[in-house]
């Protein structure tokens, strides 16, 4: 299950073979027997020397297959493989790693200390001599030393043979965000060498392309999905565009679960009681901690994955609400978010929710006023509750809205219009129209779709109206019927989409470099 240590680093295949020749040769001289050379390597070990491998720097006793079998008793037990191995390997083939493998090994360091399940692989293979001289190590350096390599540590892990003590780190090491690259470790540079050409191989991406730039925030595993997602998206553009229809709902599902979500830790006012942090990622316009207006850099990295989100709404847009604009799009995965008001938000939000879940519903509060001070004040019988798996909703974001409880894989995708739109520079305002956004003017009403709330009485239920127009609080569409019909408008012009694409070659010159640099 380890592979050539060539296949791992093939800009150096004659280096990389070292520790394995040198692994034999010491072998061979504990076990009475001549040095292997370069070219005997494979024949330099008999069966019968397999047998009087040394470990811990001592020749044992030769091990018979039926002895290696009564050590194994109740060894499976002691030493479980982790329990997302039991679960489907979702299209992938037995020799592909599972992505939590990935997150597993990534975050591994030098100190990280490590355990080897005894003789775990049958004497009479190549693998077992390897096996029993690596499984010395007490730590992932003495691991790389004693000639195993990242391949060798998944498939292990993956089997139970490997135990973690610690320490490791948080999250995987991103290489981007290490300014001073003479505090790496060979481990660090094994690991992420070897975990681009992985991922680059079982994805069907080149390596090239899994270039993190300095301060993109970006981990290679997160690069490598999202790139996934954007030729998903791609895909699912050009078809709908080939075959006249409409974006359709399964190929947004299909992007959002191949996108590879950030850990926000700034969205205090969703953040449900015990966590830190949640899955959610921003596209389009945001003002960041500096007061600076502009576009997120994965919308410029993934411009087709803001496009198809784009291309689903204006497609089922309801001809009562075809004005309606917006920005910006929030992208969430499997929370439910709790009592909460939208604070930068212009005028109403779309929402749509997508996955296999049940439950979820978002119950909101279409006549909040925010004259409740205290959000838990409001009371239930005053709220209504949206099914956004099988509507499309709209609703005021900056009145009051949770997520209910569900079970399973729930994802929303949320239209709306920053608060800071006016101030964006008109080269901003140009590309986000670009990519399908829908600009709003600078004296856009955000009253013009939906109403005002009027306030809750005292004692509950909501203020009677004074007359006007009869604009409603909120609005929710019948997804089957929206997905109904031609697509309102399909793709973009020309012009716009050669713009797109000489934008997206200077971007990939410009990582080719960085990936030179890395």
């Amino acid at each position: 299950g380890w592979g050539s240590p060539g296949s791992l680093f093939p800009s150096t295949p004659r280096d990389s073979c070292k520790p394995l020749e040198a692994m034999v040769a010491r072998v061979s001289q504990r076990a009475g027997v001549p040095s292997a050379t370069k070219r005997g390597v494979r024949k330099a070990v008999t069966k019968a020397q397999v047998q009087k491998g040394a470990v811990r720097g001592k020749v044992v006793k030769p091990m018979s297959t039926e002895e290696w079998r009564k050590l194994q008793g109740g060894m499976a037990e002691k030493w479980p493989a982790p329990a997302y191995m039991e679960g489907p390997r979702n299209g992938r083939s037995h020799t592909s790693y599972r992505d939590e493998t990935y997150e597993v090994v990534t975050r591994w360091s030098a100190e990280t200390r490590i355990a080897y399940r005894p003789h775990a692989k049958a004497p009479g293979s190549k693998s077992h001599i390897r096996y029993e001289e690596y499984s010395r190590a007490r730590t992932v350096a003495e691991a790389l030393k004693f000639g195993s390599f990242p391949a060798d540590w998944c498939w292990d892990y993956e089997r139970g043979f490997i135990r973690v003590l610690g320490p490791v780190r948080e999250e995987p090491l991103d290489i981007s965000k290490v300014m001073d690259e003479s505090r790496l470790t060979e481990v660090d540079r094994v690991i992420h060498r070897w975990h681009r050409r992985e991922l680059a191989k079982s994805l069907g991406l080149k390596v090239e392309d899994l270039a993190v730039g300095k301060g993109s925030g970006e981990s290679v595993l997160m690069r490598a999905h999202r790139l996934v997602a954007q030729r998903d998206a791609k895909a699912a553009l050009e078809a709908s565009r080939r075959e006249g229809r409409k974006v359709r709902e399964e190929e947004v599902l299909r992007v959002l679960r191949a996108w590879r979500f950030a850990r926000n830790v700034t969205r205090l006012n969703v953040l449900p009681d015990g966590q830190d942090w949640v899955y959610s990622d921003t596209l389009g316009l945001l003002r960041d901690r500096a007061g600076v207006i502009h576009l997120t850099p994965a919308t410029e990295l993934y411009p087709e994955v803001a496009q198809l989100f784009n291309q689903y709404l204006l497609d089922r847009l309801p001809e009562e609400v075809q004005s309606f604009k917006w920005t910006t799009i929030n992208v969430n995965c499997n929370y439910s978010a709790k009592l909460h008001r939208d604070g930068t938000n212009f005028g109403p939000s779309f929402i749509k929710a997508f996955g296999d879940f049940e439950g979820g519903l978002l119950k909101y509060w279409p006549e909040d006023d925010k004259k409740v001070d205290q959000l838990e004040q409001l009371k239930d019988r005053d709220a209504v509750s949206l099914n956004l798996k099988e509507q499309l909703g709209m609703f005021n974001g900056y009145c009051g809205h949770v997520v209910q409880p569900f079970e399973g894989e729930r994802y929303t995708v949320v239209f709306f219009t920053s608060a800071c739109f006016a101030k964006a520079s008109e080269a901003t305002k140009e590309r986000q129209r670009e990519l399908g956004f829908q600009y709003p003017a600078p004296d856009e009403d955000p009253h013009r779709l939906l109403r005002a709330p009027r306030g809750y009485k005292a004692g509950g239920g909501a203020v009677a109206p004074k007359g006007g127009k009869a604009v409603p609080a909120y609005r929710a569409y019948a997804a089957a019927e929206v997905d109904k019909g031609k697509p309102r408008c399909h793709g973009l012009r020309s012009k716009l989409v050669r713009n797109i694409a000489v934008k997206q070659g200077a971007l990939k010159a410009k990582r080719g470099r960085a990936a030179g640099k890395s």
